[in-house]
């Protein structure tokens, strides 16, 4: 807050606050300033149970609350204190001539609309019930007569412009007011896109087809933090919206845009696991370089780092259930600057945290659990879609067309699902390569797709892993019949890949005469 007084001193304040934090101490400093006390109902009963001076809304207006306190300060007697400009003497007078008052603060938060509508049981008329309309249309005028009105919107700025009016004779400098307002209006622009956001859906609480992708397209998020830098240090960088619902940081420095970059992509990739026995994955920029699921979650941890020996190191290590220490002392053995789990057990994080260079992050909700689009800007606009969602689970699997003449056996269905789910967040072109629900060879982001299998059979050469047995996942199909030859003269017994290529009929020649079993799944799912 600057301490640069150049308004009129604050003699009037309005308070009407959903969210009662810390209002009776703020209310009561601004009494010690000989500010006179104007509030709403809940409000004034708050702050008059606390024994301060207040004076009613309805006293002011002369007009009682009406229709079950959905007009309450919507009178020229509070808008026109709010908006008349000071230095105008046409406004002044009018004022006088009216026998209204200026209104020189307001405090005002608005109804949790944002909260009642996460509740899926909320249905219409209680949501438009949480739509507040007097609160806005105050915080507005007020912040449009920042020149003149101060506006405060949450309780966190309540002890600085309370310290600014003591220190400054009562007076909010220009800087403070301007900076106040620029966050009333953010806070009512967010607060309208979530009432437009729920609106958009029908009454199933489902996207309407026509609005999935709105127009216009908004979104307003608040800055959850600076970051030191973007994605290189001659970046700046910053990160918007509510990581908090996600993930939760407990050892570490602070997240750099990378780390949050990487935590995002594990988490979908876990989730993919969510109905899985123990899975360890380990990622390095964005891309899994290890997967597998295990008994227990040591051995998922083993044999996820047998596929790569060397990417791991310095990369990102999530796991679907509770850490034990057996496997946190494995995964310590290397340097892994990010650690996720849903859980720790006891004395796990304090093992972890003997590491300062580490961060340990705890998964606080599954990536399934968000509606948000994925958005990518490019040069001139923003690309805008749906998230590509979680795979069901292996028993609800119901569309895989086998497409040769051999099916796959049980356990080749197994594996194919388990490296379809990995297959789907590697960069594509992404070609994978697995048996016994662990990776084996992951090649990713290549041109081509015979080089991402090549790079996939380099890594299990390297790591002396033997493709004998294994299936092949690739996320979209083979255009030609010498990817998936390539695959079984590896020892590929059995692919996965989207179909829908128009040498189809040739892939699937190839793998009648390799003996591979192929399905197709009708989903391709490119990753760029």
């Amino acid at each position: 807050m600057s301490d640069t007084p150049t308004a009129a001193p604050v003699r009037r304040a309005l308070l009407s606050v959903y969210d009662k934090t810390d209002i009776v101490p703020f209310a009561r400093r601004l009494v010690d300033l000989d500010v006179e006390l104007i509030s709403t109902g809940g409000t004034a009963a708050t702050l008059r149970e606390a024994g301060l001076p207040v004076t009613e809304v309805a006293t002011e207006t002369g007009v009682p609350e009406v229709l079950e306190g959905r007009v309450k300060s919507l009178h020229p007697a509070i808008h026109a204190g709010l908006l008349a400009r000071r230095s105008v003497d046409a406004d002044m007078a009018a004022l006088e001539e009216q026998g209204y008052e200026p209104i020189d603060l307001v405090v005002c938060n608005l109804y949790p609309f944002e909260e009642v509508v996460a509740d899926p049981d909320t249905d219409r008329e209680t949501a438009m019930a949480n739509v507040d309309i007097g609160g806005p249309t105050m915080i507005r005028a007020a912040a449009k007569n920042h020149a003149s009105v101060g506006v405060v919107t949450t309780p966190d700025a309540y002890d600085a412009v309370a310290s600014e009016l003591e220190e400054n004779d009562g007076r909010l400098s220009e800087p403070t007011r301007r900076g106040l307002a620029t966050e009333a209006f953010a806070h009512t622009a967010t607060y309208d896109q979530a009432i437009h956001q729920y609106l958009s859906a029908n009454e199933e609480g489902e996207t309407n087809e026509s609005d999935a992708l709105p127009n216009p397209f908004r979104l307003s998020l608040p800055r959850a933090q600076n970051l030191r830098y973007g994605e290189n240090p001659h970046q700046d960088g910053a990160l918007y919206g509510h990581p908090e619902r996600f993930f939760d940081q407990i050892h570490g420095a602070d997240l750099s845009y990378n780390n949050l970059n990487d935590i995002s992509a594990a988490l979908s990739l876990i989730d993919e696991f969510r109905d899985a026995g123990p899975t360890c994955a380990i990622l390095k920029h964005t891309n899994p370089c290890g997967v597998a699921t295990a008994d227990t979650l040591k051995t998922a941890w083993n044999q996820a780092f047998a596929t790569d020996r060397q990417s791991p190191y310095g990369g990102i290590v999530i796991v679907n259930e509770a850490l034990d220490r057996a496997t946190a002392e494995a995964i310590d053995e290397i340097f892994t600057e990010i650690i996720i789990a849903p859980e720790f057990e006891s004395g796990v994080v304090d093992f972890l945290s003997e590491n300062d260079r580490r961060r340990v992050v705890k998964h606080v909700a599954a990536a399934r659990e968000t509606d948000q689009l994925d958005m990518r800007s490019i040069l001139g606009g923003l690309l805008v879609q749906a998230h590509d969602p979680v795979l069901p689970p292996f028993s609800q699997i119901d569309h895989w067309e086998v497409a040769t003449e051999r099916a796959p056996t049980d356990d080749e269905r197994l594996d194919l699902d388990f490296a379809w789910r990995v297959c789907k967040h590697v960069k594509s072109n992404a070609i994978v390569y697995a048996r016994s629900q662990a990776t084996l060879g992951i090649g990713a982001g290549q041109m081509s797709r015979i080089d991402s299998s090549e790079i996939a059979v380099r890594k299990a050469e390297k790591s002396e892993l033997d493709l004998s047995g294994s299936v092949v996942a690739s996320d979209a199909f083979f255009p030609f019949a010498d990817g998936l030859e390539a695959a079984a003269e590896e020892g590929a017994r059995a692919a996965i890949q989207p179909g829908g290529s128009i040498r189809d009929d040739e892939v699937i020649e190839a793998a009648n005469t390799y003996d591979v079993a192929m399905v197709f799944t009708g989903h391709r799912h490119f990753r760029h």
